[in-house]
């Protein structure tokens, strides 16, 4: 600032109790108490519906219940893959499933189908040259309702003794089989739950159902249920979760009237003097 022809230098004041950072106590780099997180976490066991023989297929991991945020919320919505081999002790290794956890009991998880699909490598290995592929998808409801989206794939397969090197499908016979895809698929879901419906999937009996449909149209091969979607559930019972587990069902009713029945006794029959009540 020129102050009478002189230039006079300015003077800074700094405001107290401003400046934060240097107020602050503690000893600088002084490190936070380091928890194991795995302390603070349970392991659950999960269980498969009882349509698979291996009903126990893991292990699960969550933070125990504090306050307000509780372990079985943590549980509930998870989704577990898992291939078909591990769940039937069998060689199809191609089939993954699945299962979302909806319910905890104890220690166990109970789960509930939510999907199907093949392995990557397996559908790769199927695509070839020199023949038709034929896709179809459909959206089906199950008796019980839940709403499927059911992706089927095939494809063309050379007649016996025939010569020549490709087997291509003319674009009626593709329609003709994507037709014959959709109206099998839709027979075989709507009549049934999803119980079945699973049971149906696990050795792919739908497949099955279309390659023979389809061979008067024009002979198939590697004909699978692709995927399933479970677009839509039913609202969530614990009666029915239950009874896919196998402990819901078997529970008979007690009969629970007024009125005793006659019972068939032999003349002159006294019961037992019981010594003490």
């Amino acid at each position: 600032r020129r102050v009478h022809g002189a230039f006079q230098p300015r003077i800074y004041t700094m405001a107290q109790g401003k400046n934060k950072r240097l107020t602050k106590g503690g000893k600088k780099g002084a490190k936070k108490k380091i928890i194991d997180p795995f302390t603070k976490k349970d392991w659950y066991d999960v269980k498969a519906p009882s349509m698979f023989n291996i009903r126990q297929i893991g292990k699960t991991l969550v933070t125990r219940t504090q306050g307000t945020k509780i372990a079985s919320d943590g549980l509930k919505g998870r989704v577990f893959e898992v291939s078909l081999a591990d769940l039937q002790n069998d060689e199809i290794t191609f089939r993954k499933f699945k299962l979302m956890a909806e319910d905890v009991q104890g220690r166990n998880v109970l789960t509930n189908f939510h999907g199907m699909d093949l392995t990557r490598d397996k559908l790769c290995s199927m695509v070839k040259k020199w023949q038709t592929l034929i896709e179809a998808h459909v959206d089906v409801k199950t008796t019980d309702g839940y709403l499927l989206r059911m992706f089927a794939i095939g494809f063309t397969k050379k007649k016996p003794y025939q010569v020549k090197k490709t087997c291509y499908a003319q674009h009626a016979q593709v329609k003709l089989i994507r037709k014959k895809m959709v109206d099998i698929i839709t027979r075989e879901v709507s009549s049934n739950d999803m119980k079945e419906v699973v049971n149906k999937l696990i050795p792919d009996s739908i497949g099955k159902d279309i390659e023979k449909a389809c061979q008067g149209i024009y002979p198939l091969h590697d004909v699978f249920i692709r995927k399933v979607k479970v677009l839509r559930k039913p609202k969530f019972d614990i009666g029915k979760l239950m009874e896919m587990h196998g402990d819901g069902g078997t529970s008979k009713t007690v009969s629970t009237t007024e009125k005793g029945e006659k019972i068939e006794r032999a003349d002159g029959f006294e019961p037992p003097v019981q010594d003490s009540v």
